[in-house]
C-alpha cells in the first residue's frame, strides 16, 4: 500500500544552451558576497569561471574562489571554506560541477553559521537548522547533488565517509547546460551514470507494495540512461543525448521516484566504505556493488527482481523455464552494460583485494544494519564485499 508523503522541490532548475550567463541574475536576490566552489582546472580552462565570474560583476556581486574539491570531498577543504565565509562575511555558495563540488557547498553552507565543528552533523549529534544558501551550476550529470536534500563528505581522519539529509540544505537554483558535459573524459561520463542508475535502484526495491506509477517512473528513467548513454559514449558532443542524461540525473534524485515508497541505500552505505578507503570514484564503486547485493539479497522479494529484469533489461519472462534464470539473467545484462561503459564489475578490476574487508563490514555498521529492502549487519555486509571479488559469471550463477 502506498505510504503517505509529503512532496516540495523548492530547487528552480533553469535548463538549456547558455543557461550559466544567467548566473548573477539567478543570485542577485540572496546577496552580495559569494564564493564560487570548483574542484580541477575544467572550470578555468573552458572560460567557464570567466562567464561566470563577469556575470557576478555584471550585477554588482563580489565573489572569492576555493577550487581544489576532490571526487569524494575532504572535509579539511570544508572547514577551509566555512573558513573563508565566516571571514569575508559571505551570503551565499556557487559550486561548479558535479556532485563533489555540490555535496562540498552543502557541507560548507550547514558549518558557516555553526559555532561547532561541521562534522558533528555528519555524526549526527544534532539537526541541521540553519545554512548558507546554495546554487549551482552542473557540468558532471552524476549524483542529481543539485536539486537533493543530501551531502555526503568524506573524513580523511580516519576514512569515514558519511551523509547529512535535511531539506533545508537543497539548493535554492540548479543551472543545467548539457553543453557544458560535452568535454567529460568517457570514464567520468560512465562513472555519472552508473550513479544515476543507482540512485534509481535504491528506489526501486522496496518493501512497499503497489506503488505502480513510480515503479513505472523508475524504469522509465533507467530505460531513458540506457538508451542515451550508448549514444553519447559514441559522440560525446550530442546535444539531445547529453540532455536527456542530464535530465535524468537529476529526476533520479530529486525525490520524486521516492514518493509513496521507503527506498534501500544499502548498496550506497557499503560503497561509502569502499570510496572513503580507496578514494575509488563512487559510480565505480557501485558498478561493483550493486551487482553483489542484488545476488546477495534477490531471494527477500523474487517477484520484483523479476519485474526488473523483465522491465528495465527486456529479459523475455518466457524465454527461461525458473525465477531465479530470468533474475540472474538481468543481473548478467546490467553487469555487462556497466563493464561496455568502461566500469570495472569486480573488486579485482579496480585493483582491490580483500585486506579491508572486516575493517569496512565493522565501520559500515558501526551505527547499526544498514538498508531497508533487506536489513544487513555486519556478516551480511562482508558477505557482500567477497560477493564482489567474484567475476561477473560467478556472482550471476
Amino acid at each position: 500500500m502506498i505510504n503517505n508523503f509529503e512532496f516540495l522541490i523548492p530547487t528552480k532548475i533553469i535548463f538549456g544552451k547558455g543557461t550559466e550567463k544567467t548566473v548573477g541574475e539567478q543570485i542577485e536576490p540572496f546577496g552580495k558576497n559569494v564564493l564560487i566552489h570548483f574542484g580541477g582546472n575544467f572550470v578555468k580552462d573552458t572560460g567557464l569561471l570567466q562567464s561566470v565570474t563577469k556575470s557576478l560583476e555584471e550585477n554588482n556581486i563580489h565573489y572569492e574562489i576555493l577550487d581544489g574539491v576532490l571526487s569524494n570531498p575532504r572535509l579539511s577543504l570544508i572547514r577551509k571554506g566555512i573558513q573563508i565565509c565566516r571571514e569575508h562575511k559571505i551570503d551565499f555558495i556557487l559550486a561548479i560541477g558535479g556532485g563533489s563540488a555540490i555535496d562540498s557547498a552543502k557541507a560548507i553552507g550547514i558549518g558557516t553559521p555553526y559555532d561547532g565543528d561541521v562534522w558533528d552533523f555528519f555524526k549526527g549529534k544534532l539537526p541541521v537548522t540553519e545554512t548558507l544558501p546554495v546554487g549551482s551550476i552542473l557540468t558532471i550529470p552524476s549524483a542529481g547533488s543539485e536539486c537533493s536534500n543530501g551531502t555526503v563528505i568524506t573524513n580523511e581522519d580516519g576514512f569515514y565517509k558519511r551523509s547529512v539529509n535535511y531539506e533545508i540544505i537543497r539548493p535554492k537554483f540548479a543551472i543545467l547546460n548539457p553543453e557544458l558535459s560535452y568535454t567529460l573524459p568517457a570514464y567520468q561520463t560512465a562513472c555519472g551514470i552508473t550513479d544515476m542508475i543507482s540512485h534509481v535502484m535504491e528506489n526501486y526495491f522496496t518493501n512497499v507494495e503497489r506503488v505502480d506509477l513510480v515503479d513505472k517512473l523508475c524504469e522509465a528513467t533507467i530505460k531513458t540512461v540506457i538508451k542515451n548513454a550508448a549514444i553519447v559514449m559514441r559522440d560525446p558532443n550530442d546535444y539531445e543525448a547529453r540532455a536527456q542524461i542530464m535530465w535524468s540525473a537529476n529526476f533520479a534524485h530529486a525525490g520524486m521516484l521516492s514518493t509513496g515508497r521507503v527506498g534501500d541505500w544499502g548498496s550506497h552505505n557499503i560503497e561509502h566504505e569502499l570510496s572513503a578507503q580507496y578514494d575509488i570514484a563512487h559510480g565505480a564503486g557501485l558498478a561493483i556493488l550493486f551487482p553483489a547485493w542484488m545476488k546477495y539479497v534477490y531471494k527477500h522479494d523474487m517477484d520484483r527482481f523479476v519485474q526488473f529484469a523483465v522491465q528495465v533489461w527486456d529479459v523475455d519472462f518466457y524465454s527461461y523455464l525458473t525465477k531465479e534464470e530470468i533474475i540472474f539473467e538481468g543481473i548478467k545484462r546490467m553487469t555487462r552494460f556497466f563493464k561496455d561503459l568502461g566500469m570495472p564489475v569486480t573488486l579485482e578490476d579496480a585493483g582491490i583485494d580483500e585486506s579491508h574487508f572486516t575493517l569496512m563490514a565493522k565501520k559500515c555498521v558501526e551505527d547499526g544494519p544498514v538498508g531497508n529492502f533487506v536489513k544487513l549487519d555486519y556478516e551480511d555486509v562482508l558477505a557482500i564485499y567477497k560477493i564482489a571479488a567474484m567475476s561477473p559469471q560467478d556472482k550471476a550463477n
